[in-house]
């Protein structure tokens, strides 16, 4: 599609319908029969409520996810080509059904329609990528003295307990479950409890394109229950986990207490940009900072919230800037002309102006933005503070919100060594 009005022209706001968890192919009811709310963050109200996974759910997860593995089940003896065919066709699927899984998202996440759309399509890219890669893992033979042969043969892991953020649910979810599938792992994915509903209709999906029993299970929960009991069980032979760095901390210790199942962790952090006075057309150097801090409402683990610009043209770039965040359109994200949604939900939204304020107090000065948009939903205003010191709060600590800090430097090889060094801290 090739404008904004054709793209909004596919949009139709899509009720969920996969609220249940998603264990053995079939869609169950938790079994202590608790709920959780989603909420919508444009409007602040409850989306539905999604069924709610306790430790006997994740039992009954890790039980299916570890007969699907045995040596003798469909999904160990079929074909690479046959699981090859079945990736493919999910991410066929997940073309087919873009405008439904963007609908929902808009709603459950919050992110511009048109956004979501591009998003799909690389969700789809992925499983298609790790598709190609099904019949090309393989070992080697190794050449050796004497009489003996040697080779290396790379096996599946065995049941993998995927923990996915909800900055990109869907994304997220292929990242995770595209390798751990190519590779004949079977798999449990929690998804964050902000943003389940995607990774339920794409466990829909999973039983369309043909996987056996309990190659997928899909438990909507919270991280302190559902996310800790697949970190510490004994059946669960790999974490992989995108989120904050204390959570990573706890997961790595629940592996290691446990069955010191392997761990893949991909953390947050506070991400430097630094801009030297001669990169280029300084227009272009602030829309390109603005991009590298704001995508996806700032929500997003490599935003380069930190900026750091060499001193000649520190007074300028922070005037563009400036007007550039002002120029940004906050709203509604089915709205084609919306450039940002809202925060996630209203914890991540106070954090924000919790952080704006303490900015404030530490010494930055705000330029613009710092505030609610509107009086409905999780909107916060495009926000850019200057004159900001390495030691205040809102340079060191991850925010994952849409502002930005600008610092200035001088040049000089012993000046530029110091803030390499700054930027890495």
């Amino acid at each position: 599609m090739s404008d904004i009005s054709s793209i909004m022209s596919t949009y139709s706001e899509f009720k969920p319908i996969y609220t249940k968890l998603f264990i053995n192919n079939e869609w169950v009811e938790s079994g202590d029969k608790r709920t959780f709310s989603t909420i919508n963050p444009a409007t602040g109200e409850i989306l539905c409520d999604v069924e709610e996974a306790g430790e006997a759910d994740v039992d009954l997860a890790v039980e299916a996810a570890n007969s699907a593995f045995k040596a003798d089940s469909p999904w160990r003896t079929m074909t690479l080509s046959q699981r090859k065919e079945m990736l493919n066709k999910l991410a066929d699927l997940i073309c087919r059904d873009t405008n439904i899984l963007a609908s929902i998202d808009v709603q459950d996440n919050g992110k511009p329609y048109r956004n979501l759309l591009i998003e799909n399509d690389r969700t789809a890219d992925l499983f298609r990528y790790y598709a190609g890669w099904i019949d090309k893992v393989c070992g080697q033979n190794l050449p050796c003295s004497g009489s003996y042969m040697a080779y290396t043969r790379k096996e599946p892991v065995g049941v993998v307990g995927a923990i996915i953020p909800w900055n990109y649910p869907l994304i997220m979810f292929a990242m995770k479950a595209a390798p751990a599938l190519a590779c004949g792992n079977t798999l449990i994915v929690k998804p964050a409890e902000q943003t389940p509903l995607t990774a339920l209709h794409l466990a829909s999906l999973v039983l369309e394109a043909g996987f056996p029993p309990g190659v997928v299970n899909v438990l909507p929960g919270y991280g302190s229950v559902c996310g800790a009991a697949l970190a510490s069980h004994m059946r669960v032979d790999k974490i992989a986990f995108t989120g904050s760095t204390a959570v990573g901390k706890l997961i790595q210790q629940a592996a290691g207490k446990s069955n010191l199942k392997r761990v893949t962790l991909e953390l947050g952090g506070k991400s430097p940009n630094i801009i030297f006075a001669d990169a280029g057309d300084i227009h272009w150097l602030v829309k390109e900072a603005q991009s590298a801090c704001y995508l996806n409402m700032g929500q997003t683990c490599i935003a380069a919230s930190r900026t750091y610009v060499e001193e000649p043209i520190y007074d300028e770039f922070v005037r563009l800037s400036r007007a550039a965040a002002l120029s940004l359109r906050v709203g509604d994200p089915t709205d084609p002309s919306t450039n940002h949604g809202p925060q996630i939900d209203k914890k991540q939204f106070d954090k924000t102006l919790k952080y704006i304020e303490l900015g404030k107090l530490e010494g930055a000065k705000l330029q613009c933005g710092g505030a609610q948009e509107g009086n409905k939903g999780y909107f916060i205003q495009p926000t850019v503070f200057s004159d900001v010191l390495e030691s205040m709060s809102i340079c060191k600590d991850e925010i994952s919100v849409r502002f930005r800090v600008s610092l200035s430097f001088t040049l000089s090889m012993r000046l530029l060594i110091e803030v390499m060094i700054r930027t890495t801290d």
